[in-house]
């Protein structure tokens, strides 16, 4: 039999109640994945009777959608880590629950069980909250049956309607998968990560900004011919004040900085020697040249002036070596950017702070200039009247960025004009995860010296192997690599579809295949740094765990987009939910729409094409739901979907006190 819950209470004075259907569901969840589609399906973390259970049920879900392996084990560390393990009872009351479940074969009756008994406690709860109504004056009898109807209607159904996330924020994003990257990085990242209690996400952007910085602009991968993706990128994690940013970005970027300061006292006699030489060439020709300028007839000026012209010639063939770089500052403006990147072709914009937004938002100009950020990702030819005269133009530039600046700086870029219709937005991957200010362990373990010390070799590898190339490389993808990214592609396809996730961002969403197949060239190159093999072809395995990289940046550019505001789809959905909550002119509220009912929403929108990602979004956020078209009985005329408008959308409701 299973034990009952600590704290059970008497039975014969609960609300209606089986604990051990409760228990028995949760025991089927931790026993099989199956049976966690089976009686999520059924069961929300509010349809538990106890809140304890409610707690475990939302963080086995939320492990299950994350694809983390669910046990006893895994989930009392997941608890742990939220600070729930004790309030649900312990590690010991989750080993209860498995070992007292009859079978995992039988999760769905458990949930049909809890299901019916919260439907139960629904019901009881609508009665009492009627009867107080019709005792406290209410007594318009119309409007008390309505709110009757409505409540019971939700009810009935299948389970009750959630209360809507509002937009602008979403559920629970995921965290970095951090075991796609090569297990060098992985184990720095999470070691840093736990060092300075962050999320690991802030720790493996960097790390990725860091590999580019390395071989951004001089190795590219070709998916297919006529088809070619540098290795740069541009990467932003967004987090808070306080977040201890500064000293994540300080641990991933280190030996950046030192392979710079090392090829940069390397290049020092060889810059001084070219510097002196070039200077004794000009000054021998400035030399001839006083004596032609000198008054007298036994003086032969043109023969002075043609040795003059060699000797400054000769000058102008002594090339003196720039100063090696490997970034700029992240407050450095558009025109000096171009400038040095005339010079070096392949550079890199780190910083811990968002003062590059700003700059490229235009602070230090009335007209913001984009043009070099939107040439230099992808490595179009960067040709400008600012650009040096020695150096007018230059072929494959190649600009990594790697910030973690505030959330509101995300925010005034998108503002920016030019910044979405251009496409600079679309440039970023970006990473949005949650602060760890008030969950912070005080002491924690430093990062090992072993998995420091293999980090700053491995990546000061790379560093010092990829500059010292003469020419960009090509890398090629095998055969089955080859069509991992054409399954890709039809995957990225079918998202774009008015009714899917990405129907509003096909910007962004249009370098996603892109910019996985530059993640895997940098997986590539990490994993082979140590062998000398980054040469060979990109393998499946590595299009797959960039793949996975991605999914997360997917997710987590849906939540920057609806934060920022520079979502069409966005505004849209906030314009159809202010229309659904004016009532209409006789007074009645709406309780269902179709698309071309949103239509008349707003003057804007002029067909429903316009109004589909909205009504997606909103059905995303709980605000409507899709019942089923009914048939139209003609051939090749597709049927309406219906949406069902939540409750707390009509102005005296119970939802929505």
């Amino acid at each position: 039999m299973i034990s009952k819950f600590p704290d059970q209470e008497d039975p014969s004075t609960a609300p209606p109640n089986d604990q051990e259907a409760e228990q028995a569901a949760l025991g089927a969840m931790l026993l099989s994945r199956m049976a966690i589609g089976e009686v999520s399906a059924l069961v929300a973390a509010y349809d538990y009777y106890r809140p304890a259970h409610g707690t475990i049920h939302a963080a086995i879900t939320t492990m299950h959608i994350a694809e983390l392996p669910v046990d006893p084990i895994t989930l009392a560390a997941h608890l742990r880590e939220s600070g729930d393990l004790e309030r649900v009872g312990g590690a010991s009351y989750l080993h209860t629950l498995v070992q007292a479940t009859p079978t995992a074969a039988n999760g769905s009756y458990y949930a049909q069980i809890v299901a019916g008994m919260a439907k139960q406690r629904r019901l009881i709860e609508t009665g009492t909250r009627l009867i107080a109504q019709s005792r406290h004056g209410v007594t318009d009898t119309e409007q008390l049956a309505a709110h009757a109807t409505a409540e019971l209607a939700t009810i009935g159904g299948a389970e009750r309607w959630p209360d809507p996330i509002p937009l602008g924020t979403h559920a629970p994003l995921p965290t970095f998968p951090v075991d796609a990257l090569t297990p060098w990085v992985a184990e720095h990242v999470a070691a840093v990560a736990e060092f300075t209690q962050t999320p690991p996400d802030l720790a493996a952007t960097m790390a990725l900004a860091a590999v580019a910085t390395a071989a951004g602009g001089r190795v590219q991968v070709e998916v297919r011919p006529g088809w070619r993706e540098q290795s740069n990128l541009y990467l932003v994690c967004a987090m808070p004040p306080a977040s201890r940013k500064s000293d994540v970005f300080a641990a991933m970027t280190e030996p950046i900085y030192d392979v710079e300061r090392q090829l940069q006292e390397e290049s020092r006699a060889s810059i001084i020697e070219a510097e002196t030489a070039k200077e004794a060439a000009l000054a021998e020709a400035e030399g001839l040249m006083a004596k032609a300028r000198k008054p007298g007839d036994s003086i032969d000026r043109a023969a002075l002036v043609a040795e003059a012209s060699a000797a400054k010639l000769l000058a102008e063939e002594i090339r003196v070596p720039p100063r090696p770089r490997l970034t700029v500052s992240g407050d450095i403006t558009p025109e000096p950017l171009a400038q040095q990147l005339a010079v070096h072709r392949c550079l890199a914009a780190l910083s811990p702070e968002g003062d590059l937004f700003d700059i490229i938002a235009g602070r230090y100009s009335a007209k913001p200039n984009l043009g070099v950020f939107l040439q230099a990702h992808k490595g179009e030819r960067l040709q400008t009247d600012r650009i040096t005269r020695e150096q007018p133009s230059i072929d494959k530039p190649a600009l990594t960025i790697g910030i973690t600046p505030q959330p509101a700086v995300l925010q005034d870029l998108a503002s920016t004009p030019g910044a979405r219709d251009r496409g600079l937005l679309a440039r970023f991957l970006y990473a949005l995860p949650p602060s760890n200010l008030g969950y912070r362990k005080t002491r924690t373990a430093p990062v090992p010296a072993q998995v420091a010390q293999r980090y700053h070799g491995r990546l000061t590898r790379l560093l010092l192997t990829f500059y010292a190339l003469p020419e960009p490389v090509t890398v090629t993808l095998t055969p089955s690599a080859d069509r991992a990214v054409e399954a890709l592609q039809d995957k990225l396809e079918a998202s774009l579809r008015p009714d899917q996730p990405l129907a509003h961002l096909p910007d962004w969403a249009g370098k996603l295949v892109g910019h996985t197949a530059r993640v895997a060239l940098l997986l590539h190159l990490s994993d082979r740094v140590a062998s000398d093999g980054w040469g060979r072809p990109v393998g499946e395995t590595t299009i797959d765990r960039a793949a996975e990289i991605t999914a997360y940046y997917t997710q987590h550019a849906l939540a920057v987009f609806d934060l920022i505001a520079s979502d069409p789809a966005t505004d849209a959905a906030q314009t159809i939910l202010d229309w659904l909550r004016r009532p209409r002119t006789n007074g009645t509220w709406r309780t269902a729409i179709k698309r071309r009912d949103a239509v008349a929403a707003s003057r804007r929108f002029r067909s429903v094409a316009q109004v589909e990602p909205a009504l997606s979004l909103l059905e995303a956020h709980g605000y409507l739901r899709t019942d089923e078209p009914h048939r139209t009985g003609r051939v090749g005329q597709p049927a309406s979907a219906t949406y069902r408008v939540h409750p707390s959308l009509q102005e005296g409701s119970a939802d929505a006190r």
